[in-house]
């Protein structure tokens, strides 16, 4: 049985030194069938740990209803099969580029700023989702203590309170309540926190007696001296090296050098420091969980979402493949190895041959509505996405115009997210900003707005605010009451039986409407990783087989998703396309038609 400590300079495991060689990867952007290969190309990187964060909004979608929270000791146990230790992150806020940080709608909704604090209420959540996920974390921990699970000999050798909490609060009362929680729940592996190497922020989101580690992407000597300044004793690491960086949606971000990050990397290793490569793989935002973030120094301005793909720049792609980075990484981590590194795995099987997509049924999109939506409720002012208990997904919101009147402009105030209005039936402007002009409407009319959700924000003062209409509809300066709102949620169509309640009918009937459009994928022999195109599909999300493959949308830069092969299997397999704005007029065999290619550079 071992035993890991925080030492008066280093890390140590069975009283001896140890250095920290980690990386990020998160089990929940990955498909399970393929957590054994990443991990092993972690390992042939050089790396000795791999640390994950764990969402709770993707295990509790909603009150007391769990899913699958059983994941991360899944995950932990194949870390301990692949030879690795293991840091966790349970949150309850995570960040990660992810859907309002990894916190419930159906708290933040109620709750707002009142979440991330020594709120009661926020609290009494918090605590019990702790109770349910932390058992699998106590009994695979690397202690030689017994605690409430027993003893231990797993992977887990550190554990994560909070997440870059000075980069938002300064409540020191929550964070010792964390702390207690996390040990109450028996927790005895070293807890940390982690935060900018700032003043302000060491400050704000640090814990006496718990080891504080900052995050950066560069600049190692200084930050790690702030770091050391703010924490006179113990071990330094970066928690979080930043060696590339996300995309959104209609925004290119530039590559980092490979020499870049591997100069960087070594200079933090060279300190004497450990790291955490953020990330290492970043893998994909299955199921339309990307986050979305505010522009601006002070994460204040426009909303911008968070593309499909979280490759990250990583030194091991969203599709498992070792890029320049890899390589140059593995020289600076050989430098610190105990002995040889591993041979780098093979890459995994592609699909051997493009094929195209046959699409031959769709249903409208207020027949999809109507079968799969909730409750339509009416109020004085629009309902949000959490009232309407709606994570991911649309809302639909329907006012009346009085009239007789003249034309008068029409506008929307706080909008959170991208709207298609509809003026009695035909098809008007598509707007994403919170106060939008919305054209000139004479009355009586009947308008229509189908918002869809953008993610909500991960980071910043904004973090936790409600989606949709936040503010209401006016008629020049004149606010419309009666407003209905019915919300749809993007996993509706999951559940089982959604699809037959649907009224699909004939593809050809579609002319380029909005809607839920199905057909068939054919895979002839063993089928491997792929990428999905959608030639002239405009915004919506892609399942196969069941499995959402995440948002599209031809605004780029991202212009196709990522098909783990083992989503797919020999023969047809089904393909379900929710557009919201408008699919290609001519769609099935040719043009417009979706496809299957090989993801280049594997076998």
């Amino acid at each position: 049985m071992t035993q890991f400590e925080v030492g008066e300079r280093d890390f140590v495991l069975d009283g001896r030194p140890v250095r920290l060689l980690s990386g990020a990867l998160h089990y929940f952007r990955v498909h399970e069938a393929q957590w054994d290969h990443r991990l092993a190309m972690l390992r042939a990187m050089g790396l000795n740990c791999v640390e994950t964060y764990v969402p709770w909004n993707l295990h509790e979608p909603r009150p007391g209803e769990f899913r699958d929270p059983e994941a991360l000791g899944r995950f932990l146990d194949v870390v301990r099969a692949a030879g690795l230790w293991a840091i966790v992150r349970p949150g309850p806020y995570i960040c990660a580029e992810w859907e309002n940080g990894g916190l419930p709608q159906w708290l933040t909704g109620p709750l707002g700023r009142r979440v991330r604090t020594r709120d009661a209420a926020y609290l009494r959540a918090v605590d019990a989702w702790f109770e349910r996920l932390l058992p699998q974390v106590v009994a695979r921990q690397c202690t030689a203590v017994s605690g409430p699970g027993g003893p231990g000999d797993g992977p887990v050798i550190m554990v994560q309170a909070e997440n870059e909490y000075g980069s938002y609060g300064s409540d020191g009362v929550y964070l010792a309540h964390l702390v207690d929680r996390l040990r109450a729940l028996g927790v005895r592996v070293p807890l940390f926190t982690s935060d900018g190497p700032e003043e302000h922020m060491l400050s704000g989101g640090s814990v006496p007696g718990v080891p504080a580690t900052a995050n950066f992407g560069s600049g190692a000597r200084e930050a790690l001296a702030v770091l050391r300044c703010h924490q006179p004793r113990g071990p330094l690491m970066c928690m979080e090296f930043w060696c590339g960086w996300f995309a959104h949606w209609g925004q290119t971000e530039a590559p980092r050098a490979p020499e870049d990050a591997a100069a960087a990397l070594r200079e933090i290793l060279e300190c004497g420091a450990s790291v955490n490569i953020y990330m290492a793989h970043g893998g994909t935002n299955f199921g339309g969980w990307a986050g979305a973030n505010r522009a601006g120094e002070l994460h204040d301005g426009e909303l911008r979402s968070t593309v499909t793909s979280y490759d990250y720049g990583a030194p091991v792609d969203e599709r498992g493949r070792p890029t320049e980075k890899f390589w140059r990484f593995r020289e600076v981590l050989a430098e610190w190895a105990d002995g040889p590194l591993p041979r780098v795995p093979e890459p995994l099987r592609v699909l051997a041959e493009p094929v195209r997509a046959v699409v031959e049924e769709w249903a409208g999109a207020g027949e999809v509505m109507a079968a799969l939506g909730g409750a339509e409720v009416e109020g004085g002012a629009p309902a949000t996405f959490e009232e309407l208990g709606v994570d991911r997904g649309v809302v639909r919101y329907r006012v009346e115009v009085p009239g007789p009147r003249g034309a008068r402009p029409l506008r929307v105030r706080g909008l959170r997210d991208r709207a298609v209005v509809w003026v009695d039936g035909v098809r008007g402007p598509v707007v994403d900003t919170e106060d939008a002009a919305l054209g000139e409407v004479a009355g009586p009319a009947s308008v229509e707005l189908w918002v869809a959700s953008l993610g909500r924000v991960n980071y910043g003062p904004r973090l936790g605010e409600s989606k949709g209409i936040t503010g209401g509809l006016l008629h020049e300066r004149q606010y419309l009451h009666g407003v209905r709102s019915r919300g749809l949620r993007l996993d509706a169509v999951e559940e089982a039986g959604a699809l037959a309640k649907v009224p699909f009918r004939a593809v050809e009937g579609a002319a380029g409407e909005p809607g839920l459009y199905r057909g068939t994928v054919t895979v002839a022999g063993r089928p491997g990783d792929a990428d999905l195109a959608l030639p002239g599909w405009s915004h919506g999300f892609a399942w196969i087989n069941g499995f959402c493959l995440g948002r599209y949308w031809d605004l780029g830069p991202q212009r196709t998703l990522y098909v783990p092969g083992p989503v797919l299997h020999e023969g047809a397999n089904e393909l379900l396309l929710w557009e919201w704005e408008g699919a290609p007029a001519l769609v099935g065999e040719g043009a417009g038609a979706p496809g299957l290619f090989p993801c280049a550079g594997g076998r």
